[in-house]
Protein backbone atom coordinates (compact mmCIF):
# COMPACT_ATOMS: atom_id res chain seq x y z
CA UNK A 1 0.00 0.00 0.00
CA UNK A 2 1.49 3.37 -0.67
CA UNK A 3 2.24 5.69 2.09
CA UNK A 4 -0.69 8.55 2.60
CA UNK A 5 -0.70 11.82 4.32
CA UNK A 6 -3.92 13.71 5.44
CA UNK A 7 -4.65 16.61 3.48
CA UNK A 8 -3.70 19.92 5.49
CA UNK A 9 -6.02 22.87 5.11
CA UNK A 10 -4.07 25.70 4.45
CA UNK A 11 -6.49 28.45 3.38
CA UNK A 12 -10.23 28.84 4.01
CA UNK A 13 -12.01 30.77 2.35
CA UNK A 14 -14.73 33.04 4.68
CA UNK A 15 -18.37 32.19 4.58
CA UNK A 16 -17.49 29.01 2.99
CA UNK A 17 -19.79 25.38 4.05
CA UNK A 18 -16.54 24.40 5.17
CA UNK A 19 -15.79 27.64 7.44
CA UNK A 20 -19.36 27.73 8.53
CA UNK A 21 -19.40 23.93 9.57
CA UNK A 22 -15.76 24.65 11.55
CA UNK A 23 -13.48 23.52 9.61
CA UNK A 24 -10.17 25.78 10.17
CA UNK A 25 -6.77 26.28 8.64
CA UNK A 26 -4.74 24.03 10.31
CA UNK A 27 -6.68 20.67 10.33
CA UNK A 28 -5.58 17.53 8.76
CA UNK A 29 -8.51 15.96 6.97
CA UNK A 30 -8.19 12.72 7.75
CA UNK A 31 -11.40 11.23 4.87
CA UNK A 32 -14.20 12.23 3.43
CA UNK A 33 -17.16 10.20 3.93
CA UNK A 34 -15.03 7.27 5.06
CA UNK A 35 -12.75 7.77 2.22
CA UNK A 36 -9.19 8.80 2.47
CA UNK A 37 -8.21 11.12 -1.15
CA UNK A 38 -4.84 9.79 -2.67
CA UNK A 39 -5.08 13.19 -4.86
CA UNK A 40 -6.64 16.48 -5.08
CA UNK A 41 -8.47 15.37 -8.04
CA UNK A 42 -10.44 12.30 -5.80
CA UNK A 43 -10.30 15.02 -3.28
CA UNK A 44 -12.58 17.34 -5.78
CA UNK A 45 -14.51 14.44 -6.21
CA UNK A 46 -15.93 14.03 -3.29
CA UNK A 47 -16.12 17.73 -1.89
CA UNK A 48 -18.51 18.12 -5.03
CA UNK A 49 -21.11 15.83 -2.84
CA UNK A 50 -23.57 18.08 -1.47
CA UNK A 51 -23.19 15.71 2.44
CA UNK A 52 -19.78 15.81 3.40
CA UNK A 53 -18.76 13.66 6.90
CA UNK A 54 -15.57 15.33 7.48
CA UNK A 55 -12.78 13.46 9.81
CA UNK A 56 -10.41 15.74 10.95
CA UNK A 57 -7.12 15.80 13.34
CA UNK A 58 -7.19 18.57 14.97
CA UNK A 59 -3.80 18.97 17.22
CA UNK A 60 -4.45 15.13 17.85
CA UNK A 61 -7.70 15.71 18.89
CA UNK A 62 -9.91 13.42 15.94
CA UNK A 63 -13.05 15.27 15.34
CA UNK A 64 -16.32 14.59 12.93
CA UNK A 65 -17.75 17.87 10.84
CA UNK A 66 -20.66 17.85 8.83
CA UNK A 67 -21.11 20.04 6.32
CA UNK A 68 -24.02 20.92 4.35
CA UNK A 69 -23.94 22.85 0.48
CA UNK A 70 -25.77 22.50 -2.42
CA UNK A 71 -24.22 19.96 -5.03
CA UNK A 72 -20.98 21.25 -6.60
CA UNK A 73 -20.92 24.23 -4.44
CA UNK A 74 -17.24 24.54 -3.84
CA UNK A 75 -16.13 23.36 0.16
CA UNK A 76 -13.97 26.93 0.30
CA UNK A 77 -11.03 24.52 1.42
CA UNK A 78 -7.40 24.81 -0.28
CA UNK A 79 -4.81 22.13 1.11
CA UNK A 80 -1.48 21.91 0.92
CA UNK A 81 -0.36 19.32 -1.94
CA UNK A 82 -1.57 17.92 -4.98
CA UNK A 83 -0.89 14.19 -4.22
CA UNK A 84 -1.40 12.74 -0.22
CA UNK A 85 -0.15 8.81 -1.24
CA UNK A 86 4.03 9.37 -2.44
CA UNK A 87 4.53 10.72 -5.95
CA UNK A 88 5.76 8.38 -8.70
CA UNK A 89 9.14 9.51 -9.17
CA UNK A 90 11.02 8.72 -12.43
CA UNK A 91 13.29 6.02 -12.78
CA UNK A 92 14.68 7.04 -16.20
CA UNK A 93 18.47 8.56 -15.98
CA UNK A 94 18.07 10.79 -19.02
CA UNK A 95 21.18 12.82 -20.13
CA UNK A 96 19.01 15.92 -21.35
CA UNK A 97 16.82 16.08 -17.76
CA UNK A 98 17.78 19.33 -16.26
CA UNK A 99 16.98 17.83 -12.90
CA UNK A 100 20.01 16.43 -13.06
CA UNK A 101 21.69 19.87 -14.18
CA UNK A 102 20.40 21.92 -11.29
CA UNK A 103 23.44 23.56 -8.93
CA UNK A 104 23.18 22.22 -4.92
CA UNK A 105 21.68 24.03 -2.50
CA UNK A 106 18.31 25.01 -4.01
CA UNK A 107 15.19 23.94 -2.23
CA UNK A 108 14.77 20.01 -1.61
CA UNK A 109 11.68 19.81 -3.72
CA UNK A 110 13.21 20.91 -6.91
CA UNK A 111 15.08 17.72 -7.12
CA UNK A 112 11.99 15.37 -7.42
CA UNK A 113 12.05 14.06 -10.30
CA UNK A 114 8.50 13.26 -11.53
CA UNK A 115 7.14 10.50 -13.92
CA UNK A 116 3.63 10.98 -12.18
CA UNK A 117 0.38 10.83 -14.75
CA UNK A 118 -1.62 12.21 -12.24
CA UNK A 119 1.14 15.67 -12.55
CA UNK A 120 0.28 15.66 -15.95
CA UNK A 121 -2.90 16.19 -15.72
CA UNK A 122 -2.91 18.71 -13.24
CA UNK A 123 0.00 20.81 -14.13
CA UNK A 124 0.99 19.89 -17.42
CA UNK A 125 4.11 17.90 -16.36
CA UNK A 126 5.65 15.50 -19.44
CA UNK A 127 5.46 11.75 -18.27
CA UNK A 128 7.49 8.90 -20.38
CA UNK A 129 4.82 6.23 -19.56
CA UNK A 130 7.67 3.99 -18.10
CA UNK A 131 5.81 3.49 -14.81
CA UNK A 132 2.56 3.19 -15.92
CA UNK A 133 0.23 0.86 -15.45
CA UNK A 134 -3.12 -1.21 -16.29
CA UNK A 135 -4.83 0.40 -13.44
CA UNK A 136 -3.31 3.64 -14.31
CA UNK A 137 -5.33 3.45 -17.38
CA UNK A 138 -8.13 2.21 -16.09
CA UNK A 139 -8.34 5.77 -13.98
CA UNK A 140 -7.49 7.77 -16.78
CA UNK A 141 -9.89 6.24 -18.77
CA UNK A 142 -13.05 6.10 -16.31
CA UNK A 143 -12.36 9.74 -15.10
CA UNK A 144 -11.72 11.16 -18.07
CA UNK A 145 -8.15 12.57 -17.24
CA UNK A 146 -7.76 14.54 -19.96
CA UNK A 147 -5.50 16.38 -21.05
CA UNK A 148 -2.23 14.28 -20.61
CA UNK A 149 0.97 15.28 -21.45
CA UNK A 150 3.50 12.58 -22.86
CA UNK A 151 7.58 12.88 -23.65
CA UNK A 152 8.07 10.51 -26.65
CA UNK A 153 11.70 11.92 -27.61
CA UNK A 154 11.52 8.97 -30.26
CA UNK A 155 8.84 6.40 -32.02
CA UNK A 156 11.80 3.84 -32.47
CA UNK A 157 12.30 1.35 -29.58
CA UNK A 158 16.00 1.22 -29.33
CA UNK A 159 16.71 5.14 -29.88
CA UNK A 160 14.00 5.64 -26.97
CA UNK A 161 15.42 3.05 -24.85
CA UNK A 162 18.75 4.76 -25.27
CA UNK A 163 17.59 8.10 -24.51
CA UNK A 164 15.58 7.25 -21.29
CA UNK A 165 18.30 4.81 -20.17
CA UNK A 166 15.55 2.65 -19.16
CA UNK A 167 15.00 -0.70 -21.16
CA UNK A 168 11.01 -0.38 -19.94
CA UNK A 169 11.32 2.82 -22.40
CA UNK A 170 11.02 0.84 -25.59
CA UNK A 171 7.79 -0.60 -24.84
CA UNK A 172 6.05 2.39 -23.08
CA UNK A 173 4.61 3.95 -25.76
CA UNK A 174 2.23 1.02 -26.03
CA UNK A 175 0.32 3.18 -23.38
CA UNK A 176 0.05 6.31 -25.15
CA UNK A 177 -1.82 4.11 -28.47
CA UNK A 178 -4.40 2.74 -25.54
CA UNK A 179 -5.05 6.53 -24.12
CA UNK A 180 -5.35 7.64 -27.52
CA UNK A 181 -8.11 4.85 -28.41
CA UNK A 182 -10.15 5.76 -25.50
CA UNK A 183 -10.06 9.20 -26.82
CA UNK A 184 -7.96 10.74 -24.44
CA UNK A 185 -6.52 14.15 -25.54
CA UNK A 186 -3.00 13.67 -25.41
CA UNK A 187 -0.36 16.27 -26.34
CA UNK A 188 3.30 15.13 -27.26
CA UNK A 189 6.63 16.18 -26.71
CA UNK A 190 10.76 15.96 -28.74
CA UNK A 191 13.24 17.02 -26.82
CA UNK A 192 15.32 16.95 -29.67
CA UNK A 193 19.18 16.43 -28.85
CA UNK A 194 22.01 16.78 -31.82
CA UNK A 195 23.11 13.71 -32.74
CA UNK A 196 20.78 11.52 -31.08
CA UNK A 197 17.08 11.94 -32.12
CA UNK A 198 17.31 14.87 -34.65
CA UNK A 199 18.07 14.93 -38.42
CA UNK A 200 16.88 10.93 -39.66
CA UNK A 201 15.53 10.16 -36.46
CA UNK A 202 13.54 13.05 -36.32
CA UNK A 203 11.98 12.12 -39.44
CA UNK A 204 11.82 8.60 -38.47
CA UNK A 205 9.39 9.60 -35.54
CA UNK A 206 7.62 12.14 -37.23
CA UNK A 207 6.47 8.44 -39.85
CA UNK A 208 5.71 6.97 -36.70
CA UNK A 209 3.65 9.33 -35.32
CA UNK A 210 1.65 9.39 -38.38
CA UNK A 211 1.43 5.91 -38.01
CA UNK A 212 0.52 4.95 -34.74
CA UNK A 213 -0.46 8.41 -32.67
CA UNK A 214 -1.80 10.42 -35.62
CA UNK A 215 -4.89 11.56 -33.14
CA UNK A 216 -2.37 13.47 -30.76
CA UNK A 217 -3.75 16.77 -30.13
CA UNK A 218 -0.08 18.13 -31.05
CA UNK A 219 3.61 17.41 -31.00
CA UNK A 220 5.81 19.65 -29.49
CA UNK A 221 9.43 19.91 -30.66
CA UNK A 222 11.77 21.70 -28.26
CA UNK A 223 15.53 21.98 -27.77
CA UNK A 224 17.75 20.63 -25.47
CA UNK A 225 18.45 22.83 -22.17
CA UNK A 226 21.69 22.28 -20.92
CA UNK A 227 22.85 24.42 -17.64
CA UNK A 228 26.73 24.70 -16.61
CA UNK A 229 26.34 22.01 -13.81
CA UNK A 230 25.27 19.12 -16.85
CA UNK A 231 27.16 16.15 -15.77
CA UNK A 232 27.05 14.53 -19.26
CA UNK A 233 29.46 15.09 -21.88
CA UNK A 234 27.00 13.74 -24.84
CA UNK A 235 25.10 16.96 -24.52
CA UNK A 236 25.49 20.02 -26.52
CA UNK A 237 23.25 22.96 -27.75
CA UNK A 238 22.65 23.14 -31.45
CA UNK A 239 24.94 24.71 -33.92
CA UNK A 240 22.81 27.24 -36.01
CA UNK A 241 22.70 25.22 -39.18
CA UNK A 242 21.27 22.20 -37.07
CA UNK A 243 18.71 24.61 -35.65
CA UNK A 244 17.36 25.33 -39.14
CA UNK A 245 17.69 21.81 -39.72
CA UNK A 246 14.94 20.97 -37.25
CA UNK A 247 13.31 23.81 -38.56
CA UNK A 248 13.07 22.84 -41.69
CA UNK A 249 11.93 19.21 -40.89
CA UNK A 250 9.06 20.51 -39.10
CA UNK A 251 7.91 22.58 -41.43
CA UNK A 252 8.09 19.94 -44.00
CA UNK A 253 5.65 17.44 -42.18
CA UNK A 254 3.29 20.28 -41.28
CA UNK A 255 2.42 20.63 -44.70
CA UNK A 256 2.90 16.20 -44.85
CA UNK A 257 0.27 16.30 -41.77
CA UNK A 258 -1.98 18.87 -43.21
CA UNK A 259 -2.45 17.01 -46.30
CA UNK A 260 -2.79 13.42 -44.62
CA UNK A 261 -4.69 15.03 -41.18
CA UNK A 262 -6.47 18.21 -42.21
CA UNK A 263 -3.84 19.84 -39.68
CA UNK A 264 -0.28 20.41 -38.92
CA UNK A 265 0.06 18.78 -35.75
CA UNK A 266 3.66 19.39 -35.21
CA UNK A 267 5.36 22.83 -33.82
CA UNK A 268 8.96 23.67 -33.58
CA UNK A 269 9.42 25.70 -29.90
CA UNK A 270 9.83 29.73 -30.43
CA UNK A 271 13.84 29.49 -29.20
CA UNK A 272 14.44 27.68 -32.59
CA UNK A 273 13.57 29.56 -34.57
CA UNK A 274 15.70 32.14 -32.00
CA UNK A 275 18.76 30.09 -32.46
CA UNK A 276 18.21 29.60 -36.16
CA UNK A 277 18.03 33.29 -36.39
CA UNK A 278 14.75 33.09 -38.81
CA UNK A 279 11.33 34.78 -38.61
CA UNK A 280 9.05 33.10 -36.21
CA UNK A 281 5.64 31.32 -38.55
CA UNK A 282 2.78 33.49 -39.34
CA UNK A 283 0.36 33.33 -36.27
CA UNK A 284 -2.31 31.55 -38.05
CA UNK A 285 0.09 28.36 -38.69
CA UNK A 286 -0.25 27.57 -35.23
CA UNK A 287 -3.87 26.22 -35.88
CA UNK A 288 -5.66 27.98 -32.24
CA UNK A 289 -3.46 25.22 -30.55
CA UNK A 290 -2.06 26.30 -27.15
CA UNK A 291 1.06 24.97 -26.77
CA UNK A 292 2.88 28.08 -24.60
CA UNK A 293 3.73 25.42 -21.88
CA UNK A 294 6.28 23.97 -24.89
CA UNK A 295 7.65 27.97 -25.57
CA UNK A 296 5.73 27.38 -28.92
CA UNK A 297 3.59 30.48 -30.83
CA UNK A 298 4.42 32.34 -27.64
CA UNK A 299 6.03 35.32 -29.44
CA UNK A 300 3.56 35.85 -32.21
CA UNK A 301 1.01 35.51 -29.30
CA UNK A 302 2.71 37.97 -27.46
CA UNK A 303 2.90 40.26 -29.82
CA UNK A 304 -0.44 40.65 -31.16
CA UNK A 305 -1.07 41.22 -27.37
CA UNK A 306 1.22 43.51 -27.16
CA UNK A 307 0.10 45.30 -30.26
CA UNK A 308 -3.16 45.59 -28.93
CA UNK A 309 -4.69 42.95 -31.65
CA UNK A 310 -6.61 41.46 -28.96
CA UNK A 311 -8.24 42.10 -25.55
CA UNK A 312 -7.86 39.33 -23.35
CA UNK A 313 -4.38 37.58 -22.70
CA UNK A 314 -4.20 34.37 -23.41
CA UNK A 315 -2.13 32.97 -20.39
CA UNK A 316 1.52 31.77 -20.47
CA UNK A 317 3.22 29.11 -18.87
CA UNK A 318 3.04 29.38 -14.94
CA UNK A 319 7.23 28.76 -14.37
CA UNK A 320 9.45 25.56 -14.17
CA UNK A 321 8.57 23.41 -11.37
CA UNK A 322 5.87 25.49 -10.49
CA UNK A 323 3.64 22.03 -9.28
CA UNK A 324 6.18 21.62 -6.15
CA UNK A 325 5.00 24.74 -4.53
CA UNK A 326 1.64 23.17 -3.36
CA UNK A 327 -1.59 22.28 -4.52
CA UNK A 328 -3.51 24.55 -6.82
CA UNK A 329 -6.52 26.28 -5.85
CA UNK A 330 -10.18 23.79 -6.75
CA UNK A 331 -9.42 24.30 -10.65
CA UNK A 332 -6.55 22.39 -10.65
CA UNK A 333 -5.00 24.88 -13.38
CA UNK A 334 -5.38 27.72 -11.74
CA UNK A 335 -2.65 30.43 -11.30
CA UNK A 336 0.20 29.37 -9.75
CA UNK A 337 0.69 32.92 -7.80
CA UNK A 338 -0.36 36.19 -6.50
CA UNK A 339 1.91 39.10 -8.76
CA UNK A 340 3.66 41.54 -6.06
CA UNK A 341 3.01 44.81 -7.14
CA UNK A 342 6.35 46.29 -5.33
CA UNK A 343 9.17 44.94 -3.31
CA UNK A 344 7.00 44.40 0.35
CA UNK A 345 9.67 46.06 2.24
CA UNK A 346 8.57 49.17 4.33
CA UNK A 347 10.32 51.30 3.02
CA UNK A 348 9.30 50.59 -0.93
CA UNK A 349 6.20 51.48 -1.77
CA UNK A 350 4.29 52.60 -4.93
CA UNK A 351 4.81 56.26 -4.21
CA UNK A 352 8.65 55.86 -4.32
CA UNK A 353 8.42 54.85 -8.27
CA UNK A 354 8.25 58.30 -10.05
CA UNK A 355 5.75 58.95 -12.95
CA UNK A 356 7.69 59.41 -15.89
CA UNK A 357 10.45 57.77 -14.66
CA UNK A 358 12.36 55.87 -17.41
CA UNK A 359 11.13 52.33 -17.88
CA UNK A 360 13.64 49.38 -17.86
CA UNK A 361 11.95 45.62 -18.95
CA UNK A 362 13.73 42.84 -17.18
CA UNK A 363 13.60 39.69 -19.40
CA UNK A 364 16.10 36.64 -20.28
CA UNK A 365 18.06 37.11 -22.80
CA UNK A 366 16.22 34.66 -25.63
CA UNK A 367 12.92 37.04 -24.08
CA UNK A 368 15.06 40.33 -24.89
CA UNK A 369 15.49 39.51 -28.36
CA UNK A 370 11.86 39.39 -28.93
CA UNK A 371 10.77 42.25 -26.83
CA UNK A 372 13.10 44.74 -28.07
CA UNK A 373 11.82 45.14 -31.27
CA UNK A 374 8.53 45.25 -30.16
CA UNK A 375 9.38 47.97 -27.92
CA UNK A 376 11.16 50.25 -31.01
CA UNK A 377 7.78 49.55 -32.69
CA UNK A 378 5.84 51.18 -29.98
CA UNK A 379 8.12 54.23 -29.10
CA UNK A 380 6.40 54.33 -26.33
CA UNK A 381 6.63 58.40 -24.79
CA UNK A 382 7.98 57.19 -21.68
CA UNK A 383 12.46 56.21 -22.49
CA UNK A 384 11.84 52.76 -22.27
CA UNK A 385 14.52 50.38 -22.52
CA UNK A 386 15.19 46.35 -22.58
CA UNK A 387 17.16 44.87 -19.50
CA UNK A 388 18.50 40.96 -20.65
CA UNK A 389 19.20 39.26 -17.73
CA UNK A 390 22.42 36.80 -18.76
CA UNK A 391 21.62 33.87 -16.29
CA UNK A 392 24.63 33.10 -14.99
CA UNK A 393 22.90 30.57 -12.04
CA UNK A 394 22.44 28.03 -14.36
CA UNK A 395 24.95 29.18 -17.18
CA UNK A 396 25.17 26.71 -20.06
CA UNK A 397 22.68 27.81 -22.48
CA UNK A 398 19.70 28.81 -20.60
CA UNK A 399 18.07 32.32 -21.28
CA UNK A 400 14.48 31.69 -21.14
CA UNK A 401 12.91 34.49 -19.09
CA UNK A 402 10.72 31.78 -16.34
CA UNK A 403 14.50 30.32 -15.30
CA UNK A 404 15.94 33.59 -13.82
CA UNK A 405 16.78 33.91 -10.73
CA UNK A 406 17.24 36.88 -7.86
CA UNK A 407 20.97 36.38 -7.76
CA UNK A 408 21.32 37.02 -11.38
CA UNK A 409 18.68 40.36 -11.10
CA UNK A 410 20.74 41.34 -7.96
CA UNK A 411 24.27 41.45 -9.89
CA UNK A 412 22.14 43.43 -13.53
CA UNK A 413 20.19 45.51 -11.01
CA UNK A 414 22.82 46.56 -8.72
CA UNK A 415 24.57 48.36 -12.23
CA UNK A 416 21.22 50.20 -13.09
CA UNK A 417 20.34 53.86 -11.53
CA UNK A 418 17.89 54.40 -9.12
CA UNK A 419 14.87 56.02 -9.36
CA UNK A 420 14.04 54.52 -12.64
CA UNK A 421 11.03 51.57 -13.09
CA UNK A 422 12.12 48.30 -13.33
CA UNK A 423 9.12 45.89 -14.78
CA UNK A 424 9.91 42.03 -13.67
CA UNK A 425 7.51 39.34 -15.39
CA UNK A 426 5.87 37.39 -12.85
CA UNK A 427 6.60 33.71 -14.66
CA UNK A 428 10.10 33.61 -12.66
CA UNK A 429 8.10 33.43 -9.38
CA UNK A 430 6.44 30.84 -7.22
CA UNK A 431 4.62 31.61 -4.34
CA UNK A 432 6.85 35.42 -4.35
CA UNK A 433 9.67 33.69 -4.76
CA UNK A 434 12.52 32.89 -7.13
CA UNK A 435 14.04 29.69 -7.98
CA UNK A 436 16.87 30.08 -5.84
CA UNK A 437 14.70 31.32 -2.95
CA UNK A 438 15.47 34.84 -2.76
CA UNK A 439 12.32 37.11 -3.09
CA UNK A 440 11.95 40.67 -4.36
CA UNK A 441 12.66 42.24 -1.55
CA UNK A 442 16.48 40.87 -2.14
CA UNK A 443 16.74 43.02 -5.14
CA UNK A 444 18.57 46.13 -5.25
CA UNK A 445 15.95 48.21 -6.38
CA UNK A 446 12.71 48.37 -6.27
CA UNK A 447 10.55 45.90 -9.20
CA UNK A 448 6.67 46.03 -10.36
CA UNK A 449 5.84 42.32 -11.13
CA UNK A 450 3.32 42.12 -13.47
CA UNK A 451 1.72 39.31 -15.69
CA UNK A 452 3.51 38.09 -18.79
CA UNK A 453 1.96 38.82 -21.40
CA UNK A 454 1.74 41.74 -23.85
CA UNK A 455 -1.36 43.25 -22.34
CA UNK A 456 0.37 43.48 -19.03
CA UNK A 457 3.42 45.13 -20.38
CA UNK A 458 1.43 47.61 -22.46
CA UNK A 459 -0.37 48.59 -19.79
CA UNK A 460 2.62 49.54 -17.77
CA UNK A 461 4.55 51.13 -20.20
CA UNK A 462 1.29 53.43 -20.91
CA UNK A 463 0.35 52.62 -24.53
Amino acid sequence: MPVMSAPLVIELMPESPAALAGVAVGDSVISLNGQQPRDVIEWQRLVDEPELELEIDRGGLVLTIDVQKRPGEPLGVDVDAALFDRVRTCDNHCDFCFIYQLPRGMRRTLYLKDDDYRLSFLYGNFTTLTRFTEADLERVITERLSPLYVSIHATDPEVRSMMLRNKRGAMSLRWLEAILEADIEVHGQIVCCPGMNDGAVLEQTLVGILDRYPTLASVAVVPLGISRYSPSDNMREHTVAEARAVVDIVARWQEIYATTLGRRLVFAADEYYLRAELPFPDAATYDDTDLHEDGIGMAQTFAREFRGEVTEATGTASGFFAWVEGAPPEGYRAPRQTPVTIGTKPERKASDVLAGAPIGVLTGTLGAMVLKPLIDEAAPTTPTRVIPVANDFFGGNVGVTGLMVGADLQRVLAEEPEGHRYLLPDVCLSNARFLDGLTVDDLPRPVEVISTDGLALRKALGL
